[in-house]
């Protein structure tokens, strides 16, 4: 069988008018660094090889949480996850509530993120171990999207 593995590029279409605040969460708060702009694109690296690409459009905002079942949810790894928490939280991102001990939220143009550390044992996200309350999080979803 062929082997497969995500790789370390992305992008995303998004709505022209959420290009600053792009830009400031991912490289002012995350400390990315923008590699490349162009008037319809922006290509920012985070860490030592991940890059995503911003597509900018005049797309409709999408940007509400849940919007479909469809969602993925990006992972994000730090050396410090407390410094880098408060350093998310006062950016004024929206805080989702999963019952789940990290932070789960949503970066501007709409990308749904989790914080980990990153020498933290996350097995259990592997399908190893007992995991999270799945009855919890469905729960806690529903109630995001009323």
């Amino acid at each position: 069988m062929a082997k497969v593995v995500l790789g370390n590029h992305s992008s995303v279409l998004v709505p022209r008018q959420d290009r600053d605040g792009i830009r400031r969460f991912y490289c002012d708060v995350l400390g990315g660094a923008l590699k490349k702009a162009d008037p319809d694109r922006d290509f920012i690296r985070l860490g030592d090889d991940f890059y995503i690409a911003f597509l900018y459009g005049d797309v409709p905002d999408e940007s509400e949480f849940l919007r479909t079942a469809r969602s993925v949810w990006l992972e994000l790894k730090t050396d410090d996850v407390e410094a880098m928490t408060r350093r998310i939280l006062d950016s004024g991102v929206r805080k989702l509530a999963l019952p789940d001990p990290h932070l789960y939220f949503q970066a501007p143009g709409g990308q749904c993120l989790r914080l980990v550390g990153i020498d933290e044992d996350l097995s259990f996200y592997e399908g190893v171990g007992a995991g999270p309350d799945m009855v919890k999080i469905k729960q806690a979803l529903g109630q995001l999207q009323a």
